[in-house]
């Protein structure tokens, strides 16, 4: 079946408290003629992320904002799954952050767990990716999916004040600057959210 539309005008909740995930998100819809509202200013609380997949969580908080709110929810879960760590801190990636989003020492939790399996003296640094599940939900439940991927390795110390999470210790392949340095359209262009957004985009806004 398949995926309904958004029409340009309409409202969509960005179902994130996460205030550059907010700024990305908005970023990206905005060229489509849709009214963006975040769930914290409407009110919706965030829920427990206890699914185990990005898939998963993005579609849980998606359907809890669509519900709340009774509009149509986008909704991302993403994260860095790192190779030699056995793809963590994956789902967890914001945790790793504790309560506070303190994500320079989220950071040097990375650098430092690597350090203990020697992962930097590999030539050109640790394997890692980014990974973005976009979730789409309609009040009556129905949703829909979209993931994305980007490749790349990390670097140390981080480098630039751009971006947030784990951008500045990110190096995709191919680049010269983390995600960190990097414009905000430079990033878009190539970012694990900027491709799952545009299976988004072809499925349920062109």
């Amino acid at each position: 079946m398949p995926e309904r539309k958004l029409l340009s005008g309409g409202r969509l909740v960005v179902a994130s408290h996460n205030p550059g995930k907010l700024r990305e998100i908005a970023d990206l819809v905005a060229p489509y003629g849709l009214d963006t509202v975040s769930a914290g200013v409407l009110g919706v609380s965030e829920p427990e992320e206890t699914e185990t997949t990005f898939a998963g969580n993005a579609r849980l908080k998606a359907l809890h904002s669509a519900r709340a709110t009774g509009l149509p929810a986008l909704s991302d879960d993403s994260g860095l799954e790192v190779a030699l760590l056995g793809g963590d801190p994956g789902v967890y990636s914001a945790r790793w952050a504790g309560p506070s989003k303190d994500f320079a020492a989220a950071m040097r939790k990375v650098h430092d767990a690597l350090d203990q399996r020697n992962g930097w003296q590999k030539d050109g640094g640790p394997e890692a990716n980014f990974t973005a599940a976009l979730c789409l939900a309609w009040p009556d439940g129905e949703t829909a999916v979209f993931e994305g991927k980007v490749f790349g390795r990390l670097v140390w110390p981080p480098r630039g004040g751009r971006g947030f999470g784990y951008d500045p210790m990110f190096l995709a392949d191919g680049e010269t600057e983390t995600f960190g340095e990097m414009e905000p359209g430079q990033k878009h262009a190539i970012s694990h959210r900027a491709r799952a957004f545009r299976l988004f985009v072809a499925a349920c806004l062109s």
